[in-house]
């Protein structure tokens, strides 16, 4: 697409051969022409660069490829090969009013990528101890919600089911994942956070921990909800108690701390691992141990612990591992 825009902008301008105006266009001098002051030495202020271009086209023409640019920037006209694309193309379309759509496509792509650069250096601004630290925050606050704000408000913002689900209540996808009524549960999952999520964060980046941790909440809710709108009514063990499999709620972190635990097994499979905080064992052997009781337990239809929402943070540990396979585990 760009030699067809090279080709019809360049067959206004003559053919009288080189001249002094290619040197001035490429010197150092006119890259910061844009911050001197408007005078009259300077012919690109008072008309636009095909009255005084005496460039010739074949010129012109090896002048809008990459390798071009990429030669006038190592001869010593430009520093970056950013500045010359973008001084090249300011001065070609000085002065040309006939490609308004190019040059907005041009200011949107510039405001995409200064937009990207701000993400980016927020998350610079983390770090490991940071975002553990944070997202144990977060959890403690909202076990001290329970406590002290009205319950049918966390019910309905803190815990997620079928019910509450297609209701249209959907912040409840990663909202419960931060939710814990008991203090033992909070222990648990906010220790294998702490320690595997170091881990995690130390060998990838708080960005990657902070994505792992949202996105197995997400999984682990996901299957939770598939879990009890399809297989849980065929188990009919919640029918047999009176209890409609899409009214029953769940809360807890287990299954965004699951995505991250197994992943550090997954990855390290020969570690020691203290099973229970006490047991010292391999960690593929406890990473089988914790699968294996998770299949049991959506087998036996979940009285207590939601298997299918543990099943859901595996399914994200599997994925990132595979991606680390690859070797794209930088981008998640």
């Amino acid at each position: 697409m760009r030699r067809p825009f090279c080709v019809e902008l360049f067959s206004k301008i003559t053919r009288n051969g080189y001249s002094d105006t290619y040197a001035n266009l490429f010197s150092p001098k006119s890259v910061f022409s844009s911050a001197i002051p408007k005078s009259t030495s300077n012919p690109f202020h008072q008309r636009s660069l095909s009255h005084y271009s005496t460039i010739s086209r074949s010129h012109l023409w090896n002048l809008c490829t990459p390798n071009a640019v990429t030669g006038t920037m190592r001869n010593g006209g430009f520093r970056s090969f950013v500045l010359a694309r973008m001084f090249f193309s300011n001065a070609l379309l000085k002065g040309q009013g006939k490609f308004p759509a190019t040059i907005r496509t041009r200011r949107f792509l510039h405001s995409f990528q200064s937009m990207d650069r701000g993400r980016r250096s927020v998350f610079r601004r983390f770090t490991v101890d940071g975002v553990v630290i944070g997202l144990i925050t977060a959890n403690v606050a909202v076990f001290i919600l329970w406590k002290v704000a009205d319950p049918t408000f966390m019910m309905k913002n803190f815990m997620i089911s079928v019910d509450s689900f297609t209701s249209g209540r959907l912040h409840t996808l990663i909202t419960n994942a931060f939710s814990h009524r008991d203090a033992f549960h909070l222990f648990g999952n906010m220790m294998g956070l702490y320690f595997f999520g170091t881990s995690i964060g130390r060998n990838f980046g708080p960005e990657y921990l902070l994505k792992l941790y949202l996105s197995g909440a997400i999984a682990g809710s996901i299957f939770y909800l598939a879990y009890h709108a399809f297989i849980a009514p065929s188990l009919q063990k919640e029918q047999m108690r009176g209890i409609s499999s899409s009214k029953i709620p769940a809360l807890g972190a287990s299954g965004a701390v699951n995505a991250i635990m197994l992943l550090d097994i997954f990855l390290f499979p020969r570690n020691i691992v203290y099973f229970e905080m006490f047991i010292p064992m391999p960690a593929i052997l406890v990473g089988i141990f914790i699968i294996g009781h998770d299949i049991w337990r959506a087998w036996q239809g979940e009285t207590r612990v939601s298997g299918s929402a543990h099943l859901g943070g595996a399914t994200v540990a599997a994925l990132a591992w595979l991606r680390n396979r690859k070797g794209r585990f930088r981008r998640f």
